[in-house]
């Protein structure tokens, strides 16, 4: 079982299952957005309602979680580092669950010739993701292996940041048949996905900082 947690299988159980939600709502973003793009308007919203109940369910078993560490008095010397750790990685899922929820509220026309941009940016920024979300499973199981794991992240979050400036200089400096409007708006969105590969990076830097604390 998860080696920090060997003194309560409950709590290595509810961080795998937390876990669990957070990677499938980073797929539920990414088959949503994909979705939406295609104009696959029944699926889509199968989508939505999928990653708001993965969220609610995410912030439930979050919670849970949390009680149970300290009412263990599981390692007192990081308790509040750890408690960050997995707030940091909720915020993973309710932005995934925002951004969905923007594309139904707000309807962005994504012209043709970006499409593929889209698509590309939600995968790149889903696999930085999905990377934490790895490096968050080896650190509760073996801290000493990690710090692999984190390189790949910060690969994907940077990959991620290339990616969604190139798409927003083509949507401002190549259509030039949208209102300048439309390409905020487009802009808008390319920032929210990018988003998500900025949290993955804030919770690489967190377990980065946790794995030296340990060693200490």
């Amino acid at each position: 079982m998860i080696n920090i947690f060997k003194r309560s299988k409950t709590i290595a159980l509810g961080t795998d299952e937390f876990l669990d939600k957070v990677d499938l709502g980073i797929l539920t973003l990414k088959k949503g957005i994909g979705n939406y793009i295609d104009g696959n308007s029944t699926e889509f919203e199968h989508s939505l309602k999928s990653i708001v109940k993965l969220e609610t369910e995410a912030d439930a078993i979050q919670r849970k979680v949390e009680n149970d560490f300290y009412l263990h008095a599981l390692m007192p010397n990081y308790a509040s580092d750890i408690m960050n750790l997995i707030e940091k990685v909720d915020d993973i899922i309710d932005q995934a669950r925002d951004i969905l929820s923007e594309f139904d509220v707000e309807k962005p026309g994504i012209p043709d010739e970006v499409k593929k941009d889209y698509l590309e940016l939600a995968s790149l920024s889903a696999h930085a993701a999905e990377s934490v979300v790895s490096a968050t499973r080896t650190f509760f199981i073996s801290p000493d292996d990690v710090k692999d794991k984190i390189q790949k992240v910060l690969f994907y979050q940077r990959e991620t940041g290339v990616y969604s400036n190139n798409l927003k200089r083509k949507v401002f400096q190549e259509l030039s048949e949208l209102r300048l409007s439309e390409k905020i708006h487009l802009r808008y969105f390319a920032l929210h996905i990018e988003r998500i590969s900025d949290n993955a990076k804030t919770v690489a830097h967190l377990l980065s900082s946790l794995v030296i604390k340990i060693k200490m």
